[in-house]
């Protein structure tokens, strides 16, 4: 098989997608992929591949093929940091259509966009992607150990980029603003109906995005009125007292509920000190290994650098004299 035939074979997958028979075309890229070694084609056919299985529908593959793309992008030597970040940025815009179609993909997108490198991404180039981040964040429950790390990021990029959502998410947790984060969350409704990749996860955002804010309205206040509260969560009387009494059965919060007077009063808890360590401390495993990874993938970049510096050592002087000695 020659260079000259695997060029074909891309140029035959190119003629694949544009004709639009994109399961032909994501097979020929495959093959491709895997026979050529040019780096710059084989990431271009991923990137094709990619593109061919989202508009196939096929979003178990493509998922797979966008971790495949998202350790190609990170492993590759770019010839400037520029062309490294709009590839990190296409990444980014193109993996919103897996995403939001692949069962799992609330959790895949708070993982990749919460790695540092692409949190950098978004700071630098593309901030409006925080409103999917913080999306994902809100209807994930079981990544709600990230909204302190969310909040962070969303208080950094204020001043370029805000909307109903990020901005309901610092009303809450930063200014503990709740009439300002009641108003915030009506407007997300609307936002978020007419958003194409969040348009199905509104019920979903509102309910979740209830919970957070009665979490952290419970925290703050030792007795608490269920009517003025299901007022500001939009909810009628009847309905937002069985929602409270559900969400305290549920969160198990230390908490009774006097139906007489219709308000609930929350019994202060304080985290002992070495819970509070084990908080404090619990995501430095991770960043460790990110940073230890960053800064091993930097060492073998530069020995490789050194190494192609490197002049040619002359040979030893008694292989030199060889010759001489052997003419007399």
């Amino acid at each position: 098989c020659t260079p000259e035939m695997v060029l074909e074979l891309y140029n035959f997958g190119q003629l694949q997608y544009s004709s639009g028979n994109y399961g032909g075309s994501a097979d020929i890229l495959l093959h491709f992929s895997i026979l050529s070694t040019d780096p710059e084609l084989t990431l271009s056919a991923m990137w094709g591949k990619l593109a061919s299985e989202i508009l196939f529908g096929n979003w178990e593959v493509a998922y797979g093929d966008l971790m495949k793309l998202r350790e190609t992008i990170d492993k590759t030597h770019f010839k400037s940091p520029t062309e490294q970040l709009q590839q990190r940025v296409w990444l980014l815009h193109w993996s919103l259509f897996v995403f939001f179609n692949h069962p799992q993909g609330r959790d895949g997108i708070v993982e990749t966009f919460m790695l540092q490198h692409y949190v950098s991404t978004i700071q630098n180039a593309c901030p409006w992607i925080l409103r999917y981040l913080a999306a994902a964040v809100v209807t994930n429950r079981r990544k709600r150990g990230i909204m302190q790390d969310l909040v962070k990021i969303i208080e950094q990029v204020a001043y370029m980029y805000r909307d109903p959502v990020t901005e309901f998410i610092e009303a809450l947790y930063v200014d503990f603003d709740f009439d300002r984060a009641a108003q915030k969350l009506d407007e997300c409704e609307a936002v978020l109906e007419n958003d194409f990749f969040l348009t199905h996860a509104v019920d979903d955002f509102i309910e979740n995005a209830r919970f957070f804010f009665a979490e952290v309205y419970c925290r703050i206040h030792k007795r608490i009125d269920m009517a003025g509260l299901t007022s500001r969560l939009s909810m009628k009387q009847e309905d937002g007292e069985k929602w409270m009494v559900k969400l305290i059965r549920e969160s198990r919060m230390d908490a009774k509920v006097d139906f007489k007077e219709n308000t609930v009063i929350m019994n202060p808890s304080y985290n002992p000190v070495y819970q509070q360590v084990i908080e404090r401390t619990r995501g430095l495993v991770f960043r460790s290994q990110v940073l230890s990874g960053a800064m091993e993938k930097r060492s073998n970049s530069a020995n490789k650098d050194e190494q192609k510096q490197k002049p040619k050592q002359q040979r030893p002087a008694r292989q030199r004299n060889d010759t001489p000695v052997a003419a007399q």
